[in-house]
């Protein structure tokens, strides 16, 4: 195979007609040039140059070898300016997948922040429940993983990925707006024993989690309305249907209340998984503006008096959520158990309408 440091020392002696000049331009001595000529002949097999005590006089195979192997050359370069950018993680590829809340909330600033510090990177961004994702991640068709675990609910991740925390969401009441305990700063949960609860399906986390909390103040919950669409439960509760105890990423309607629960103060964990040996260069910046949203989501929440909702209680692409008016739907109404309900393995490129949004 043709050398081709060799062939780019042959397009500097057949441009400038000496070997002491193609030295010169490259950094090499006429004695070095003239070693790597030999060389080259040698793999082409026939003479390049009519040499002389005097000069050195480029053959037509010189010449025709110099005008075949500069597209190659270039090409050769290119690809090793792209293979830089991809170490440095200039370029290169960056799959992500999260669930409904973290995507809405958290990971657009992320990515636009990744863009900002890498603009020639590709970025992928796919949504699916924490068993939808760890199976992808493991499999390296996903870099990381934005997941969560409610403290209620403690799960076991599998010991070959990394684990980071993201941030601790607080868990708040909502209540609608013209509740009886809607004035008080903090209300004990054995307080809304009575009323009827909104939550999620009965195979989340979010719903164990309820019932489990319910459980250490002495009441079971009367659970009358489940979806995993936090906005349908923010509306179910604008409405009067009932209360909800909703993690901080969901809480985003003005026409509910949010209040503190008093006492124990249970949390959902945000976390990201990825590959302990995953050597993609655009993993750590990734990982690091993901950890200093994070760090802004906890500032926010740490201050005191009445929880920060996000701006005019709108998501993104929603408009402010307000009470709607007309007959009440009731197609999320609970009144028989799920059967057969358990998670799904695998990272999905799209999703239906029945599928999981939290």
């Amino acid at each position: 195979m043709l050398n081709p440091i060799h062939l780019r020392t042959l397009q500097e002696c057949v441009r400038t007609g000496s070997f002491a000049e193609a030295g010169r331009a490259l950094g090499y001595t006429a004695s070095a040039v003239s070693q790597q000529m030999a060389l080259l002949e040698r793999a082409v097999g026939a003479p390049l140059f009519e040499r002389s005590a005097r000069s050195a006089r480029c053959t037509a195979l010189a010449v025709r070898l110099t005008e075949r192997s500069r597209d190659a050359l270039g090409a050769l370069e290119s690809l090793e300016r792209e293979v830089r950018a991809m170490v440095s993680g200039e370029e290169g590829s960056l799959r992500l997948a999260g669930f409904a809340t973290a995507n809405a909330r958290i990971l657009p600033g992320v990515l636009a922040s990744v863009l900002e510090r890498r603009p020639h990177a590709e970025l992928q961004l796919d949504e699916g429940e924490p068993d939808e994702v760890v199976d992808s991640v493991l499999d390296g068709v996903l870099d990381a993983a934005v997941v969560f675990e409610y403290d209620l609910d403690p799960r076991q991740w599998p010991a070959e990925l990394r684990v980071d925390e993201v941030v601790s969401e607080p868990m708040r009441l909502v209540l609608p707006a013209g509740h009886r305990l809607t004035g008080a700063a903090e209300i004990p949960l054995h307080e809304l024993a009575d009323e009827p609860w909104i939550c999620t399906r009965r195979d989340t986390s979010g719903a164990r989690s309820l019932v489990r909390l319910a459980a250490a103040s002495g009441f079971v919950p009367r659970i009358t309305f489940r979806s995993n669409d936090y906005s349908v439960i923010r509306d179910l509760v604008a409405r009067g249907m009932g209360v909800a105890l909703l993690p901080g990423l969901a809480l985003g309607a003005a026409s509910v209340r949010i209040i503190r629960l008093a006492g124990r103060q249970p949390q959902r964990r945000v976390r990201v998984l990825y590959r302990k040996e995953n050597t993609n260069p655009l993993l750590p910046i990734a990982l690091d503006c993901l950890h200093r949203a994070g760090a802004d989501l906890a500032e926010r929440w740490a201050g005191e008096g009445e929880f920060p909702v996000w701006p005019d209680g709108a998501e993104p692409g929603r408009e402010p959520a307000a009470p709607p008016e007309g007959p009440v739907d009731l197609r999320w109404h609970d009144t028989k158990p799920e059967a057969g309900a358990g998670p799904v393995v695998g990272a999905r490129a799209e999703r239906s309408d029945h599928e999981p949004r939290r």
